[in-house]
């Protein structure tokens, strides 16, 4: 490196971003992390120790450190720490690190690491180059996805791997980053005596969605939009809001806002109304709402609300939930959506509910034993008759049979009493004839 390039070097250090400058030096700087990075853990050993020999792949959300953590395994390891973007480079450039580590391991007995960020987007046939050099230990693979490995990654690389998931950043992990950013004098806003109001914080720390770097992106242009010359940056939730061009909206999660916009949203699906649905989903999904919250109280819906009266319902619901976590924002807003007006415009019936009343018999009452024909016949049916009387439905025309299954006393105990809507009107159909015949053959 001569001069010149040095001094370019320098420059883009200096003018590089915000979100560039503040990347983490060391573990202790990454933030949010700790599940795979804590004091103690596995991987923080092996990086501490420079003993990273194994391949590993890093996934998760943008913005949550996985470029920052392959750059802090680069500045702590002795090994040669080459680094390709699967979006700008190819076969040919995969060829030409793979020659250079194979002079390096041949002439300097050194290590290669070589980092592949968005490995994902790389084709079969381009991940598949890669095998017999991470199998023979040639390189060791630091690949970076935000898509999940077991399905975007060949299984050929991922059984070859160690995958560690990243967490998306938590609210608190973001404001942070940020205040860390505000205050450091070398790579961030120190000398500028930058302040922001809490307000103004909090809606940079919920709008960013988890995304360290759009936070820092938002912060930078804040305080590079406020006029030089001024003794002191000033940052309130107006700036703010211009900054990441999103409007703050009223709702915080501690107080009735969050209480009231998730019963109105509700109370919508239940009362089979869509379009309120939709409305008070994008308010919560907009004001920064934990999606996974939102899923789960449909889940509950899809249940308590609807029933058997569509047993799609709770498959829906519960598809959705297993799509966001693949997915995460802003794509995952669609599962939501769909489940939303799935729910929404599904029929209606609260008789799951009917658990309660049975709960509520036992309550009151204790729990009565089980009838002997309906006990368990494979340990105690010679000695004590357990299971004998027994019939077994499939063995009867129609796969049904007269028998008593509630325990003595509660014969007659009727809990569930199905609706006539949607499926749940031919379950209605059915149980009245099975419940008919036992009468009239209880009578005879």
């Amino acid at each position: 490196m001569d001069l010149f390039d040095s001094s370019l070097e320098e420059q883009l250090r200096k003018h590089a971003p915000l979100a560039a400058r503040m990347r983490p030096q060391t573990l202790d700087d990454i933030v949010g992390q700790d599940h795979i990075i804590g004091k103690g853990s596995l991987l923080r050993r092996v990086i501490e120790a420079d003993r990273l020999h194994g391949s590993i792949i890093l996934y998760g959300p943008p913005g949550t450190g996985k470029t920052s953590l392959a750059q802090v395994i680069a500045n702590s390891t002795k090994a040669h720490f080459e680094q390709l973007s699967a979006v700008l480079a190819g076969v040919a450039d995969l060829r030409k690190a793979i020659e250079a580590a194979r002079e390096r391991r041949r002439l300097y007995q050194t290590r290669t690491i070589l980092f592949i960020d968005e490995v994902h987007r790389w084709n079969k046939a381009q991940q598949d180059a890669l095998l017999p050099h991470v199998e023979n230990g040639l390189i060791t693979l630091i690949g970076a996805t935000t898509q999940n490995p077991y399905f975007d990654v060949i299984k050929a690389l991922v059984s070859r791997s160690r995958v560690f998931e990243l967490n998306s950043l938590t609210v608190e992990n973001i404001k942070e980053i940020l205040l860390r950013a505000i205050a450091d004098k070398e790579r961030g806003f120190g000398l500028r005596k930058v302040k922001i109001d809490d307000d103004a914080l909090q809606h940079l720390a919920e709008i960013s969605s988890g995304d360290a770097r759009n936070a820092l992106n938002a912060l930078e242009l804040a305080v590079e939009s406020t006029p030089l010359g001024q003794e002191e940056t000033h940052i309130t939730l107006e700036i703010a809001q211009e900054s990441i061009q999103r409007r703050a909206v009223l709702y915080d999660k501690t107080d009735d806002q969050h209480y009231d916009t998730i019963s109105a949203f509700i109370k919508s699906v239940r009362g089979s109304d869509p379009d309120a649905a939709l409305y008070w989903l994008a308010k919560m999904l907009y004001a920064g709402e934990d999606p996974r919250f939102i899923l789960r109280r449909l889940m509950i819906l899809a249940s308590e609300d609807i029933g058997l009266a569509d047993p799609m319902g709770i498959v829906v619901a519960s598809a959705a939930a297993q799509n966001y976590e693949m997915l995460g924002m802003p794509e995952g807003a669609y599962p939501i959506a769909h489940a939303t007006l799935y729910l929404a415009t599904a029929p209606k019936s609260n008789t799951v509910g009917a658990y309660f009343d049975a709960l509520a018999e036992i309550e009151k009452n204790g729990a009565k034993p089980v009838p002997t024909h309906l006990m368990d016949a494979s340990r105690d049916s010679k000695a004590f008759g357990h299971g004998q009387g027994y019939k077994y439905p499939h063995a009867f025309e129609g796969h049904w049979v007269k028998q008593q299954y509630l325990p003595d006393g509660l014969e007659s105990a009727r809990f569930y009493t199905p609706s006539d809507q949607g499926a749940e009107a031919e379950i209605a159909k059915r149980l009245s004839k099975w419940r008919g015949e036992a009468e009239e053959k209880a009578d005879d």
